[in-house]
């Protein structure tokens, strides 16, 4: 009478069977990580760049990085994007004006969080090697670039 388990053949074919599946498998879950930074970069980066023009429909042309005689001020955007603020750009909790986000976000594909929230300034796009913090704002064209992204050239 012939046993009712497998043998030992059945079962090598079953293990290689599920070798050859987790290698194709595998490396298509690897990437999807990544993928899921970028797509979460990318609607950051909508979101942020939408409320920045909204911001400069508002205070009449002026940007975040901008106080209200249209001189650098950089200091003061992030909290110009998520304030009340004046007219004029000046930060105001009885403001008419704002506020445009709740949180400024932090870039994923930062090392840290802390850098994640950094927001660099300059008035030329930057390199991919130049630029260490979470996000670039160029102070000229009024573009946000996210930094530390393998990416950065599609943005």
């Amino acid at each position: 009478m012939k046993g009712s388990g497998f043998t030992l053949v059945e079962i090598l074919i079953v293990v290689v069977i599920l070798g050859i599946l987790a290698a194709i498998v595998i490396p298509q879950f690897t990437d999807a990580a990544s993928d899921a930074r970028n797509s979460s970069v990318q609607s950051d980066l909508q979101t942020v760049r939408g409320a920045i023009e909204l911001y400069k429909v508002q205070h009449t042309a002026l940007l975040p990085s901008m106080d209200a005689t249209g001189a650098d001020d950089t200091a003061n955007f992030v909290a110009r994007l998520t304030s009340k603020t004046d007219a004029d750009g000046a930060i105001n909790a009885a403001g008419v004006c704002g506020p445009y986000l709740q949180k400024f976000p932090t870039n994923p594909n930062s090392t840290t969080a802390a850098i994640g929230q950094t927001v660099e300034f300059g008035n030329t796009d930057p390199t991919a090697a130049s630029a260490t913090g979470g996000w670039f704002f160029n102070t000229v064209s009024g573009k946000l670039t996210p930094c530390a992204s393998v990416a950065q050239t599609a943005w």
